[in-house]
């Protein structure tokens, strides 16, 4: 398939629909039409359409959607039709939460933990066994880290970030409290928790303000 631009909303919407379509395959479901669908996601039929039909459209008229080949597709398209070894730098609480996470069902594999405390070394999550940061280098040089998980400091994030595109790492999950200023050649996925807490506030708001109103009138 010849590759195209696919807007970002579109590949946003993605991972949810291959949720959805996994829970259904765990409920045995055969195929699905795009409005049943649409009534499960809350995502209008027409939208479900046009998002597929980027990628061939996948459904048949009058049949609907095969769940088990729709779901193998999108995986793919997602890229999770290969594993991924992924690292964690930040052996935190929140690290440690994010390594105790089950990312081998997605197919993302975590092969090690690195963190700078020395009462840390040697000590293991989830069987996982943290690293001290100056052995990093030697880690990736030796094995196949294709994602970095970077749950540390501000202060600390630039420089881990710069430092890992120079040791040729290509993919960074960022949860630390800031924008890292790499090279397009890497890809970086910021996680912003209190963005995302900042924009939950913002609507749980606008929907208490609306309420309000409605009862003024």
């Amino acid at each position: 398939m010849k590759q195209r631009e696919i807007s970002a909303a579109v590949i946003r919407r993605l991972p949810r629909y291959y949720r959805y379509l996994g829970e259904l395959l765990q409920n045995d479901v055969v195929r699905i039409s795009s409005k049943e669908l649409s009534n499960r996601m809350r995502v209008t039929a027409s939208q479900i359409r046009q998002d597929l039909n980027n990628f061939g459209g996948f459904g048949q008229q009058g049949y609907g959607y095969n769940v088990e080949y729709l779901h193998s597709e999108i995986g793919k398209i997602l890229g999770l039709d290969v594993q991924h070894n992924m690292i964690i730098i930040g052996a935190g609480n929140l690290g440690q939460a994010l390594a105790n996470y089950n990312f081998e069902k997605v197919g993302f594999n975590l092969i090690g933990i690195f963190d700078t405390n020395p009462r840390l070394k040697g000590v293991s999550v989830r069987g996982i066994e943290i690293y001290m940061m100056d052995m990093l280098d030697e880690f990736v040089a030796t094995h196949q880290v294709d994602v970095v998980t970077l749950t540390v400091p501000k202060r600390q994030a630039v420089e881990i970030g710069h430092h890992l595109e120079e040791i040729g790492i290509r993919a960074i999950w960022n949860f630390a409290p800031t924008d890292l200023n790499v090279s397009e050649d890497v890809c970086v996925k910021n996680v912003h928790l209190n963005e995302s807490l900042m924009t939950l506030s913002y609507e749980y708001r606008a929907m208490h303000t609306q309420d309000e109103e409605s009862g003024r009138d």
